[in-house]
């Protein structure tokens, strides 16, 4: 399993600054993909998002952005679309090609050096080193200086990164993929789905590895400190499944299923969660079963992102 890349027309790469524990992912699709949003989280941080609108002319976008950094983040997209530009890549204008590439940022500026955040030169890089080898998973990319369990601050929190995860349907479906890509940086904790057992999170002392259960605490009455949202889940679902626009943005609202099956809590307005659909490809297969596939591998990715992470910024990580 390669994860998103097993998807045919997808190039994934990242690059990371591990003295500021920021970076960012590219996903590239320079053919073109057909693709749709899903928002559920309310402390978003997007660029050129309007391109993913079934109302929007165009009809194919042709790569992401993924960084850490915050707003200032966005500035990697710049670096994606001068690389995608000096290909021929893009939407066919009277003065030239422009490439079209949706960016999202998350908030890692509380772990590392908060002064430090993905450039366009650092955008262009990722782009350059893009590649459809397996995903490389951890803290790397946009997931560089990612977190989880921000319930009593970042003292109390664990590190988290990128995952990725794919899968193949069967029977009639055979040979159609799903695939998911994740930076996982909730305020909540992560879940797996298939033991039911939180895996990180909020710890019950900074000395400790014993997760204290955001949810649980929330509701005996523990709050947030005011005036935190900084954090956000992002995820990248792709299929070389044929789906239009319409399609491609309900299979990304399927697909945030698996946010609220691996996050808890999800969606919250601390977060800024959502999920971007891309379909390359000309198999046949019915949408709601791509969703069930999108919202499984999304989850599954999800858990990757901690298990993968390895201890950063004096935070403990499950890969050591």
């Amino acid at each position: 399993m390669k994860g998103l890349t097993d998807i045919a027309g997808i190039r994934v790469g990242h690059v990371s600054d591990y003295e500021a524990l920021t970076g960012c992912t590219v996903v590239l699709c320079e053919a073109g993909a057909v693709a749709g949003c899903d928002i559920r989280g309310s402390a978003t941080g997007t660029e050129e998002f309007d391109v993913l609108s079934p109302l929007h002319l165009t009809g194919r976008i042709h790569a992401v952005t993924l960084a850490g950094g915050s707003a200032f983040g966005l500035e990697a997209a710049s670096g994606v679309r001068r690389f995608l530009e000096q290909k021929g890549v893009g939407f066919p204008t009277r003065a030239g090609r422009v490439p079209l590439v949706p960016a999202a940022i998350l908030y890692d500026l509380g772990i590392g050096k908060a002064s430090v955040r993905p450039t366009r030169e650092m955008g262009e890089a990722a782009a350059a080193a893009a590649t459809d080898e397996p995903v490389i998973e951890g803290a790397v990319g946009a997931g560089t200086g990612a977190t989880a369990g921000k319930l009593y601050g970042m003292s109390q929190a664990m590190k988290t990164g990128i995952g990725s995860y794919s899968l193949e349907l069967e029977g009639r479906h055979a040979g159609v993929r799903v695939a998911a890509l994740v930076a996982a940086n909730p305020f909540g904790d992560i879940r797996d789905p298939e033991t039911g057992r939180l895996v990180a999170g909020a710890r019950r002392s900074p000395d400790s590895l014993e997760l204290a259960d955001t949810a649980r605490r929330m509701l005996e009455g523990v709050a947030p400190p005011a005036g935190f949202a900084q954090n956000t889940t992002l995820a990248v679902v792709a299929t070389n499944a044929r789906l239009t626009k319409v399609e491609a943005t309900k299979l990304a609202q399927l697909a945030s299923i698996g946010l609220a099956r691996a996050l808890s809590p999800a969606w919250t307005t601390l977060d800024g969660d959502l999920v971007i659909a891309l379909s390359l490809g000309e198999a046949e297969a019915d949408l709601n079963t791509l969703g069930v596939a999108a919202a499984d591998v999304v989850a599954r990715a999800i858990v990757r992102a901690a298990r993968k992470a390895p201890s950063l910024g004096g935070l403990p990580g499950l890969a050591g």
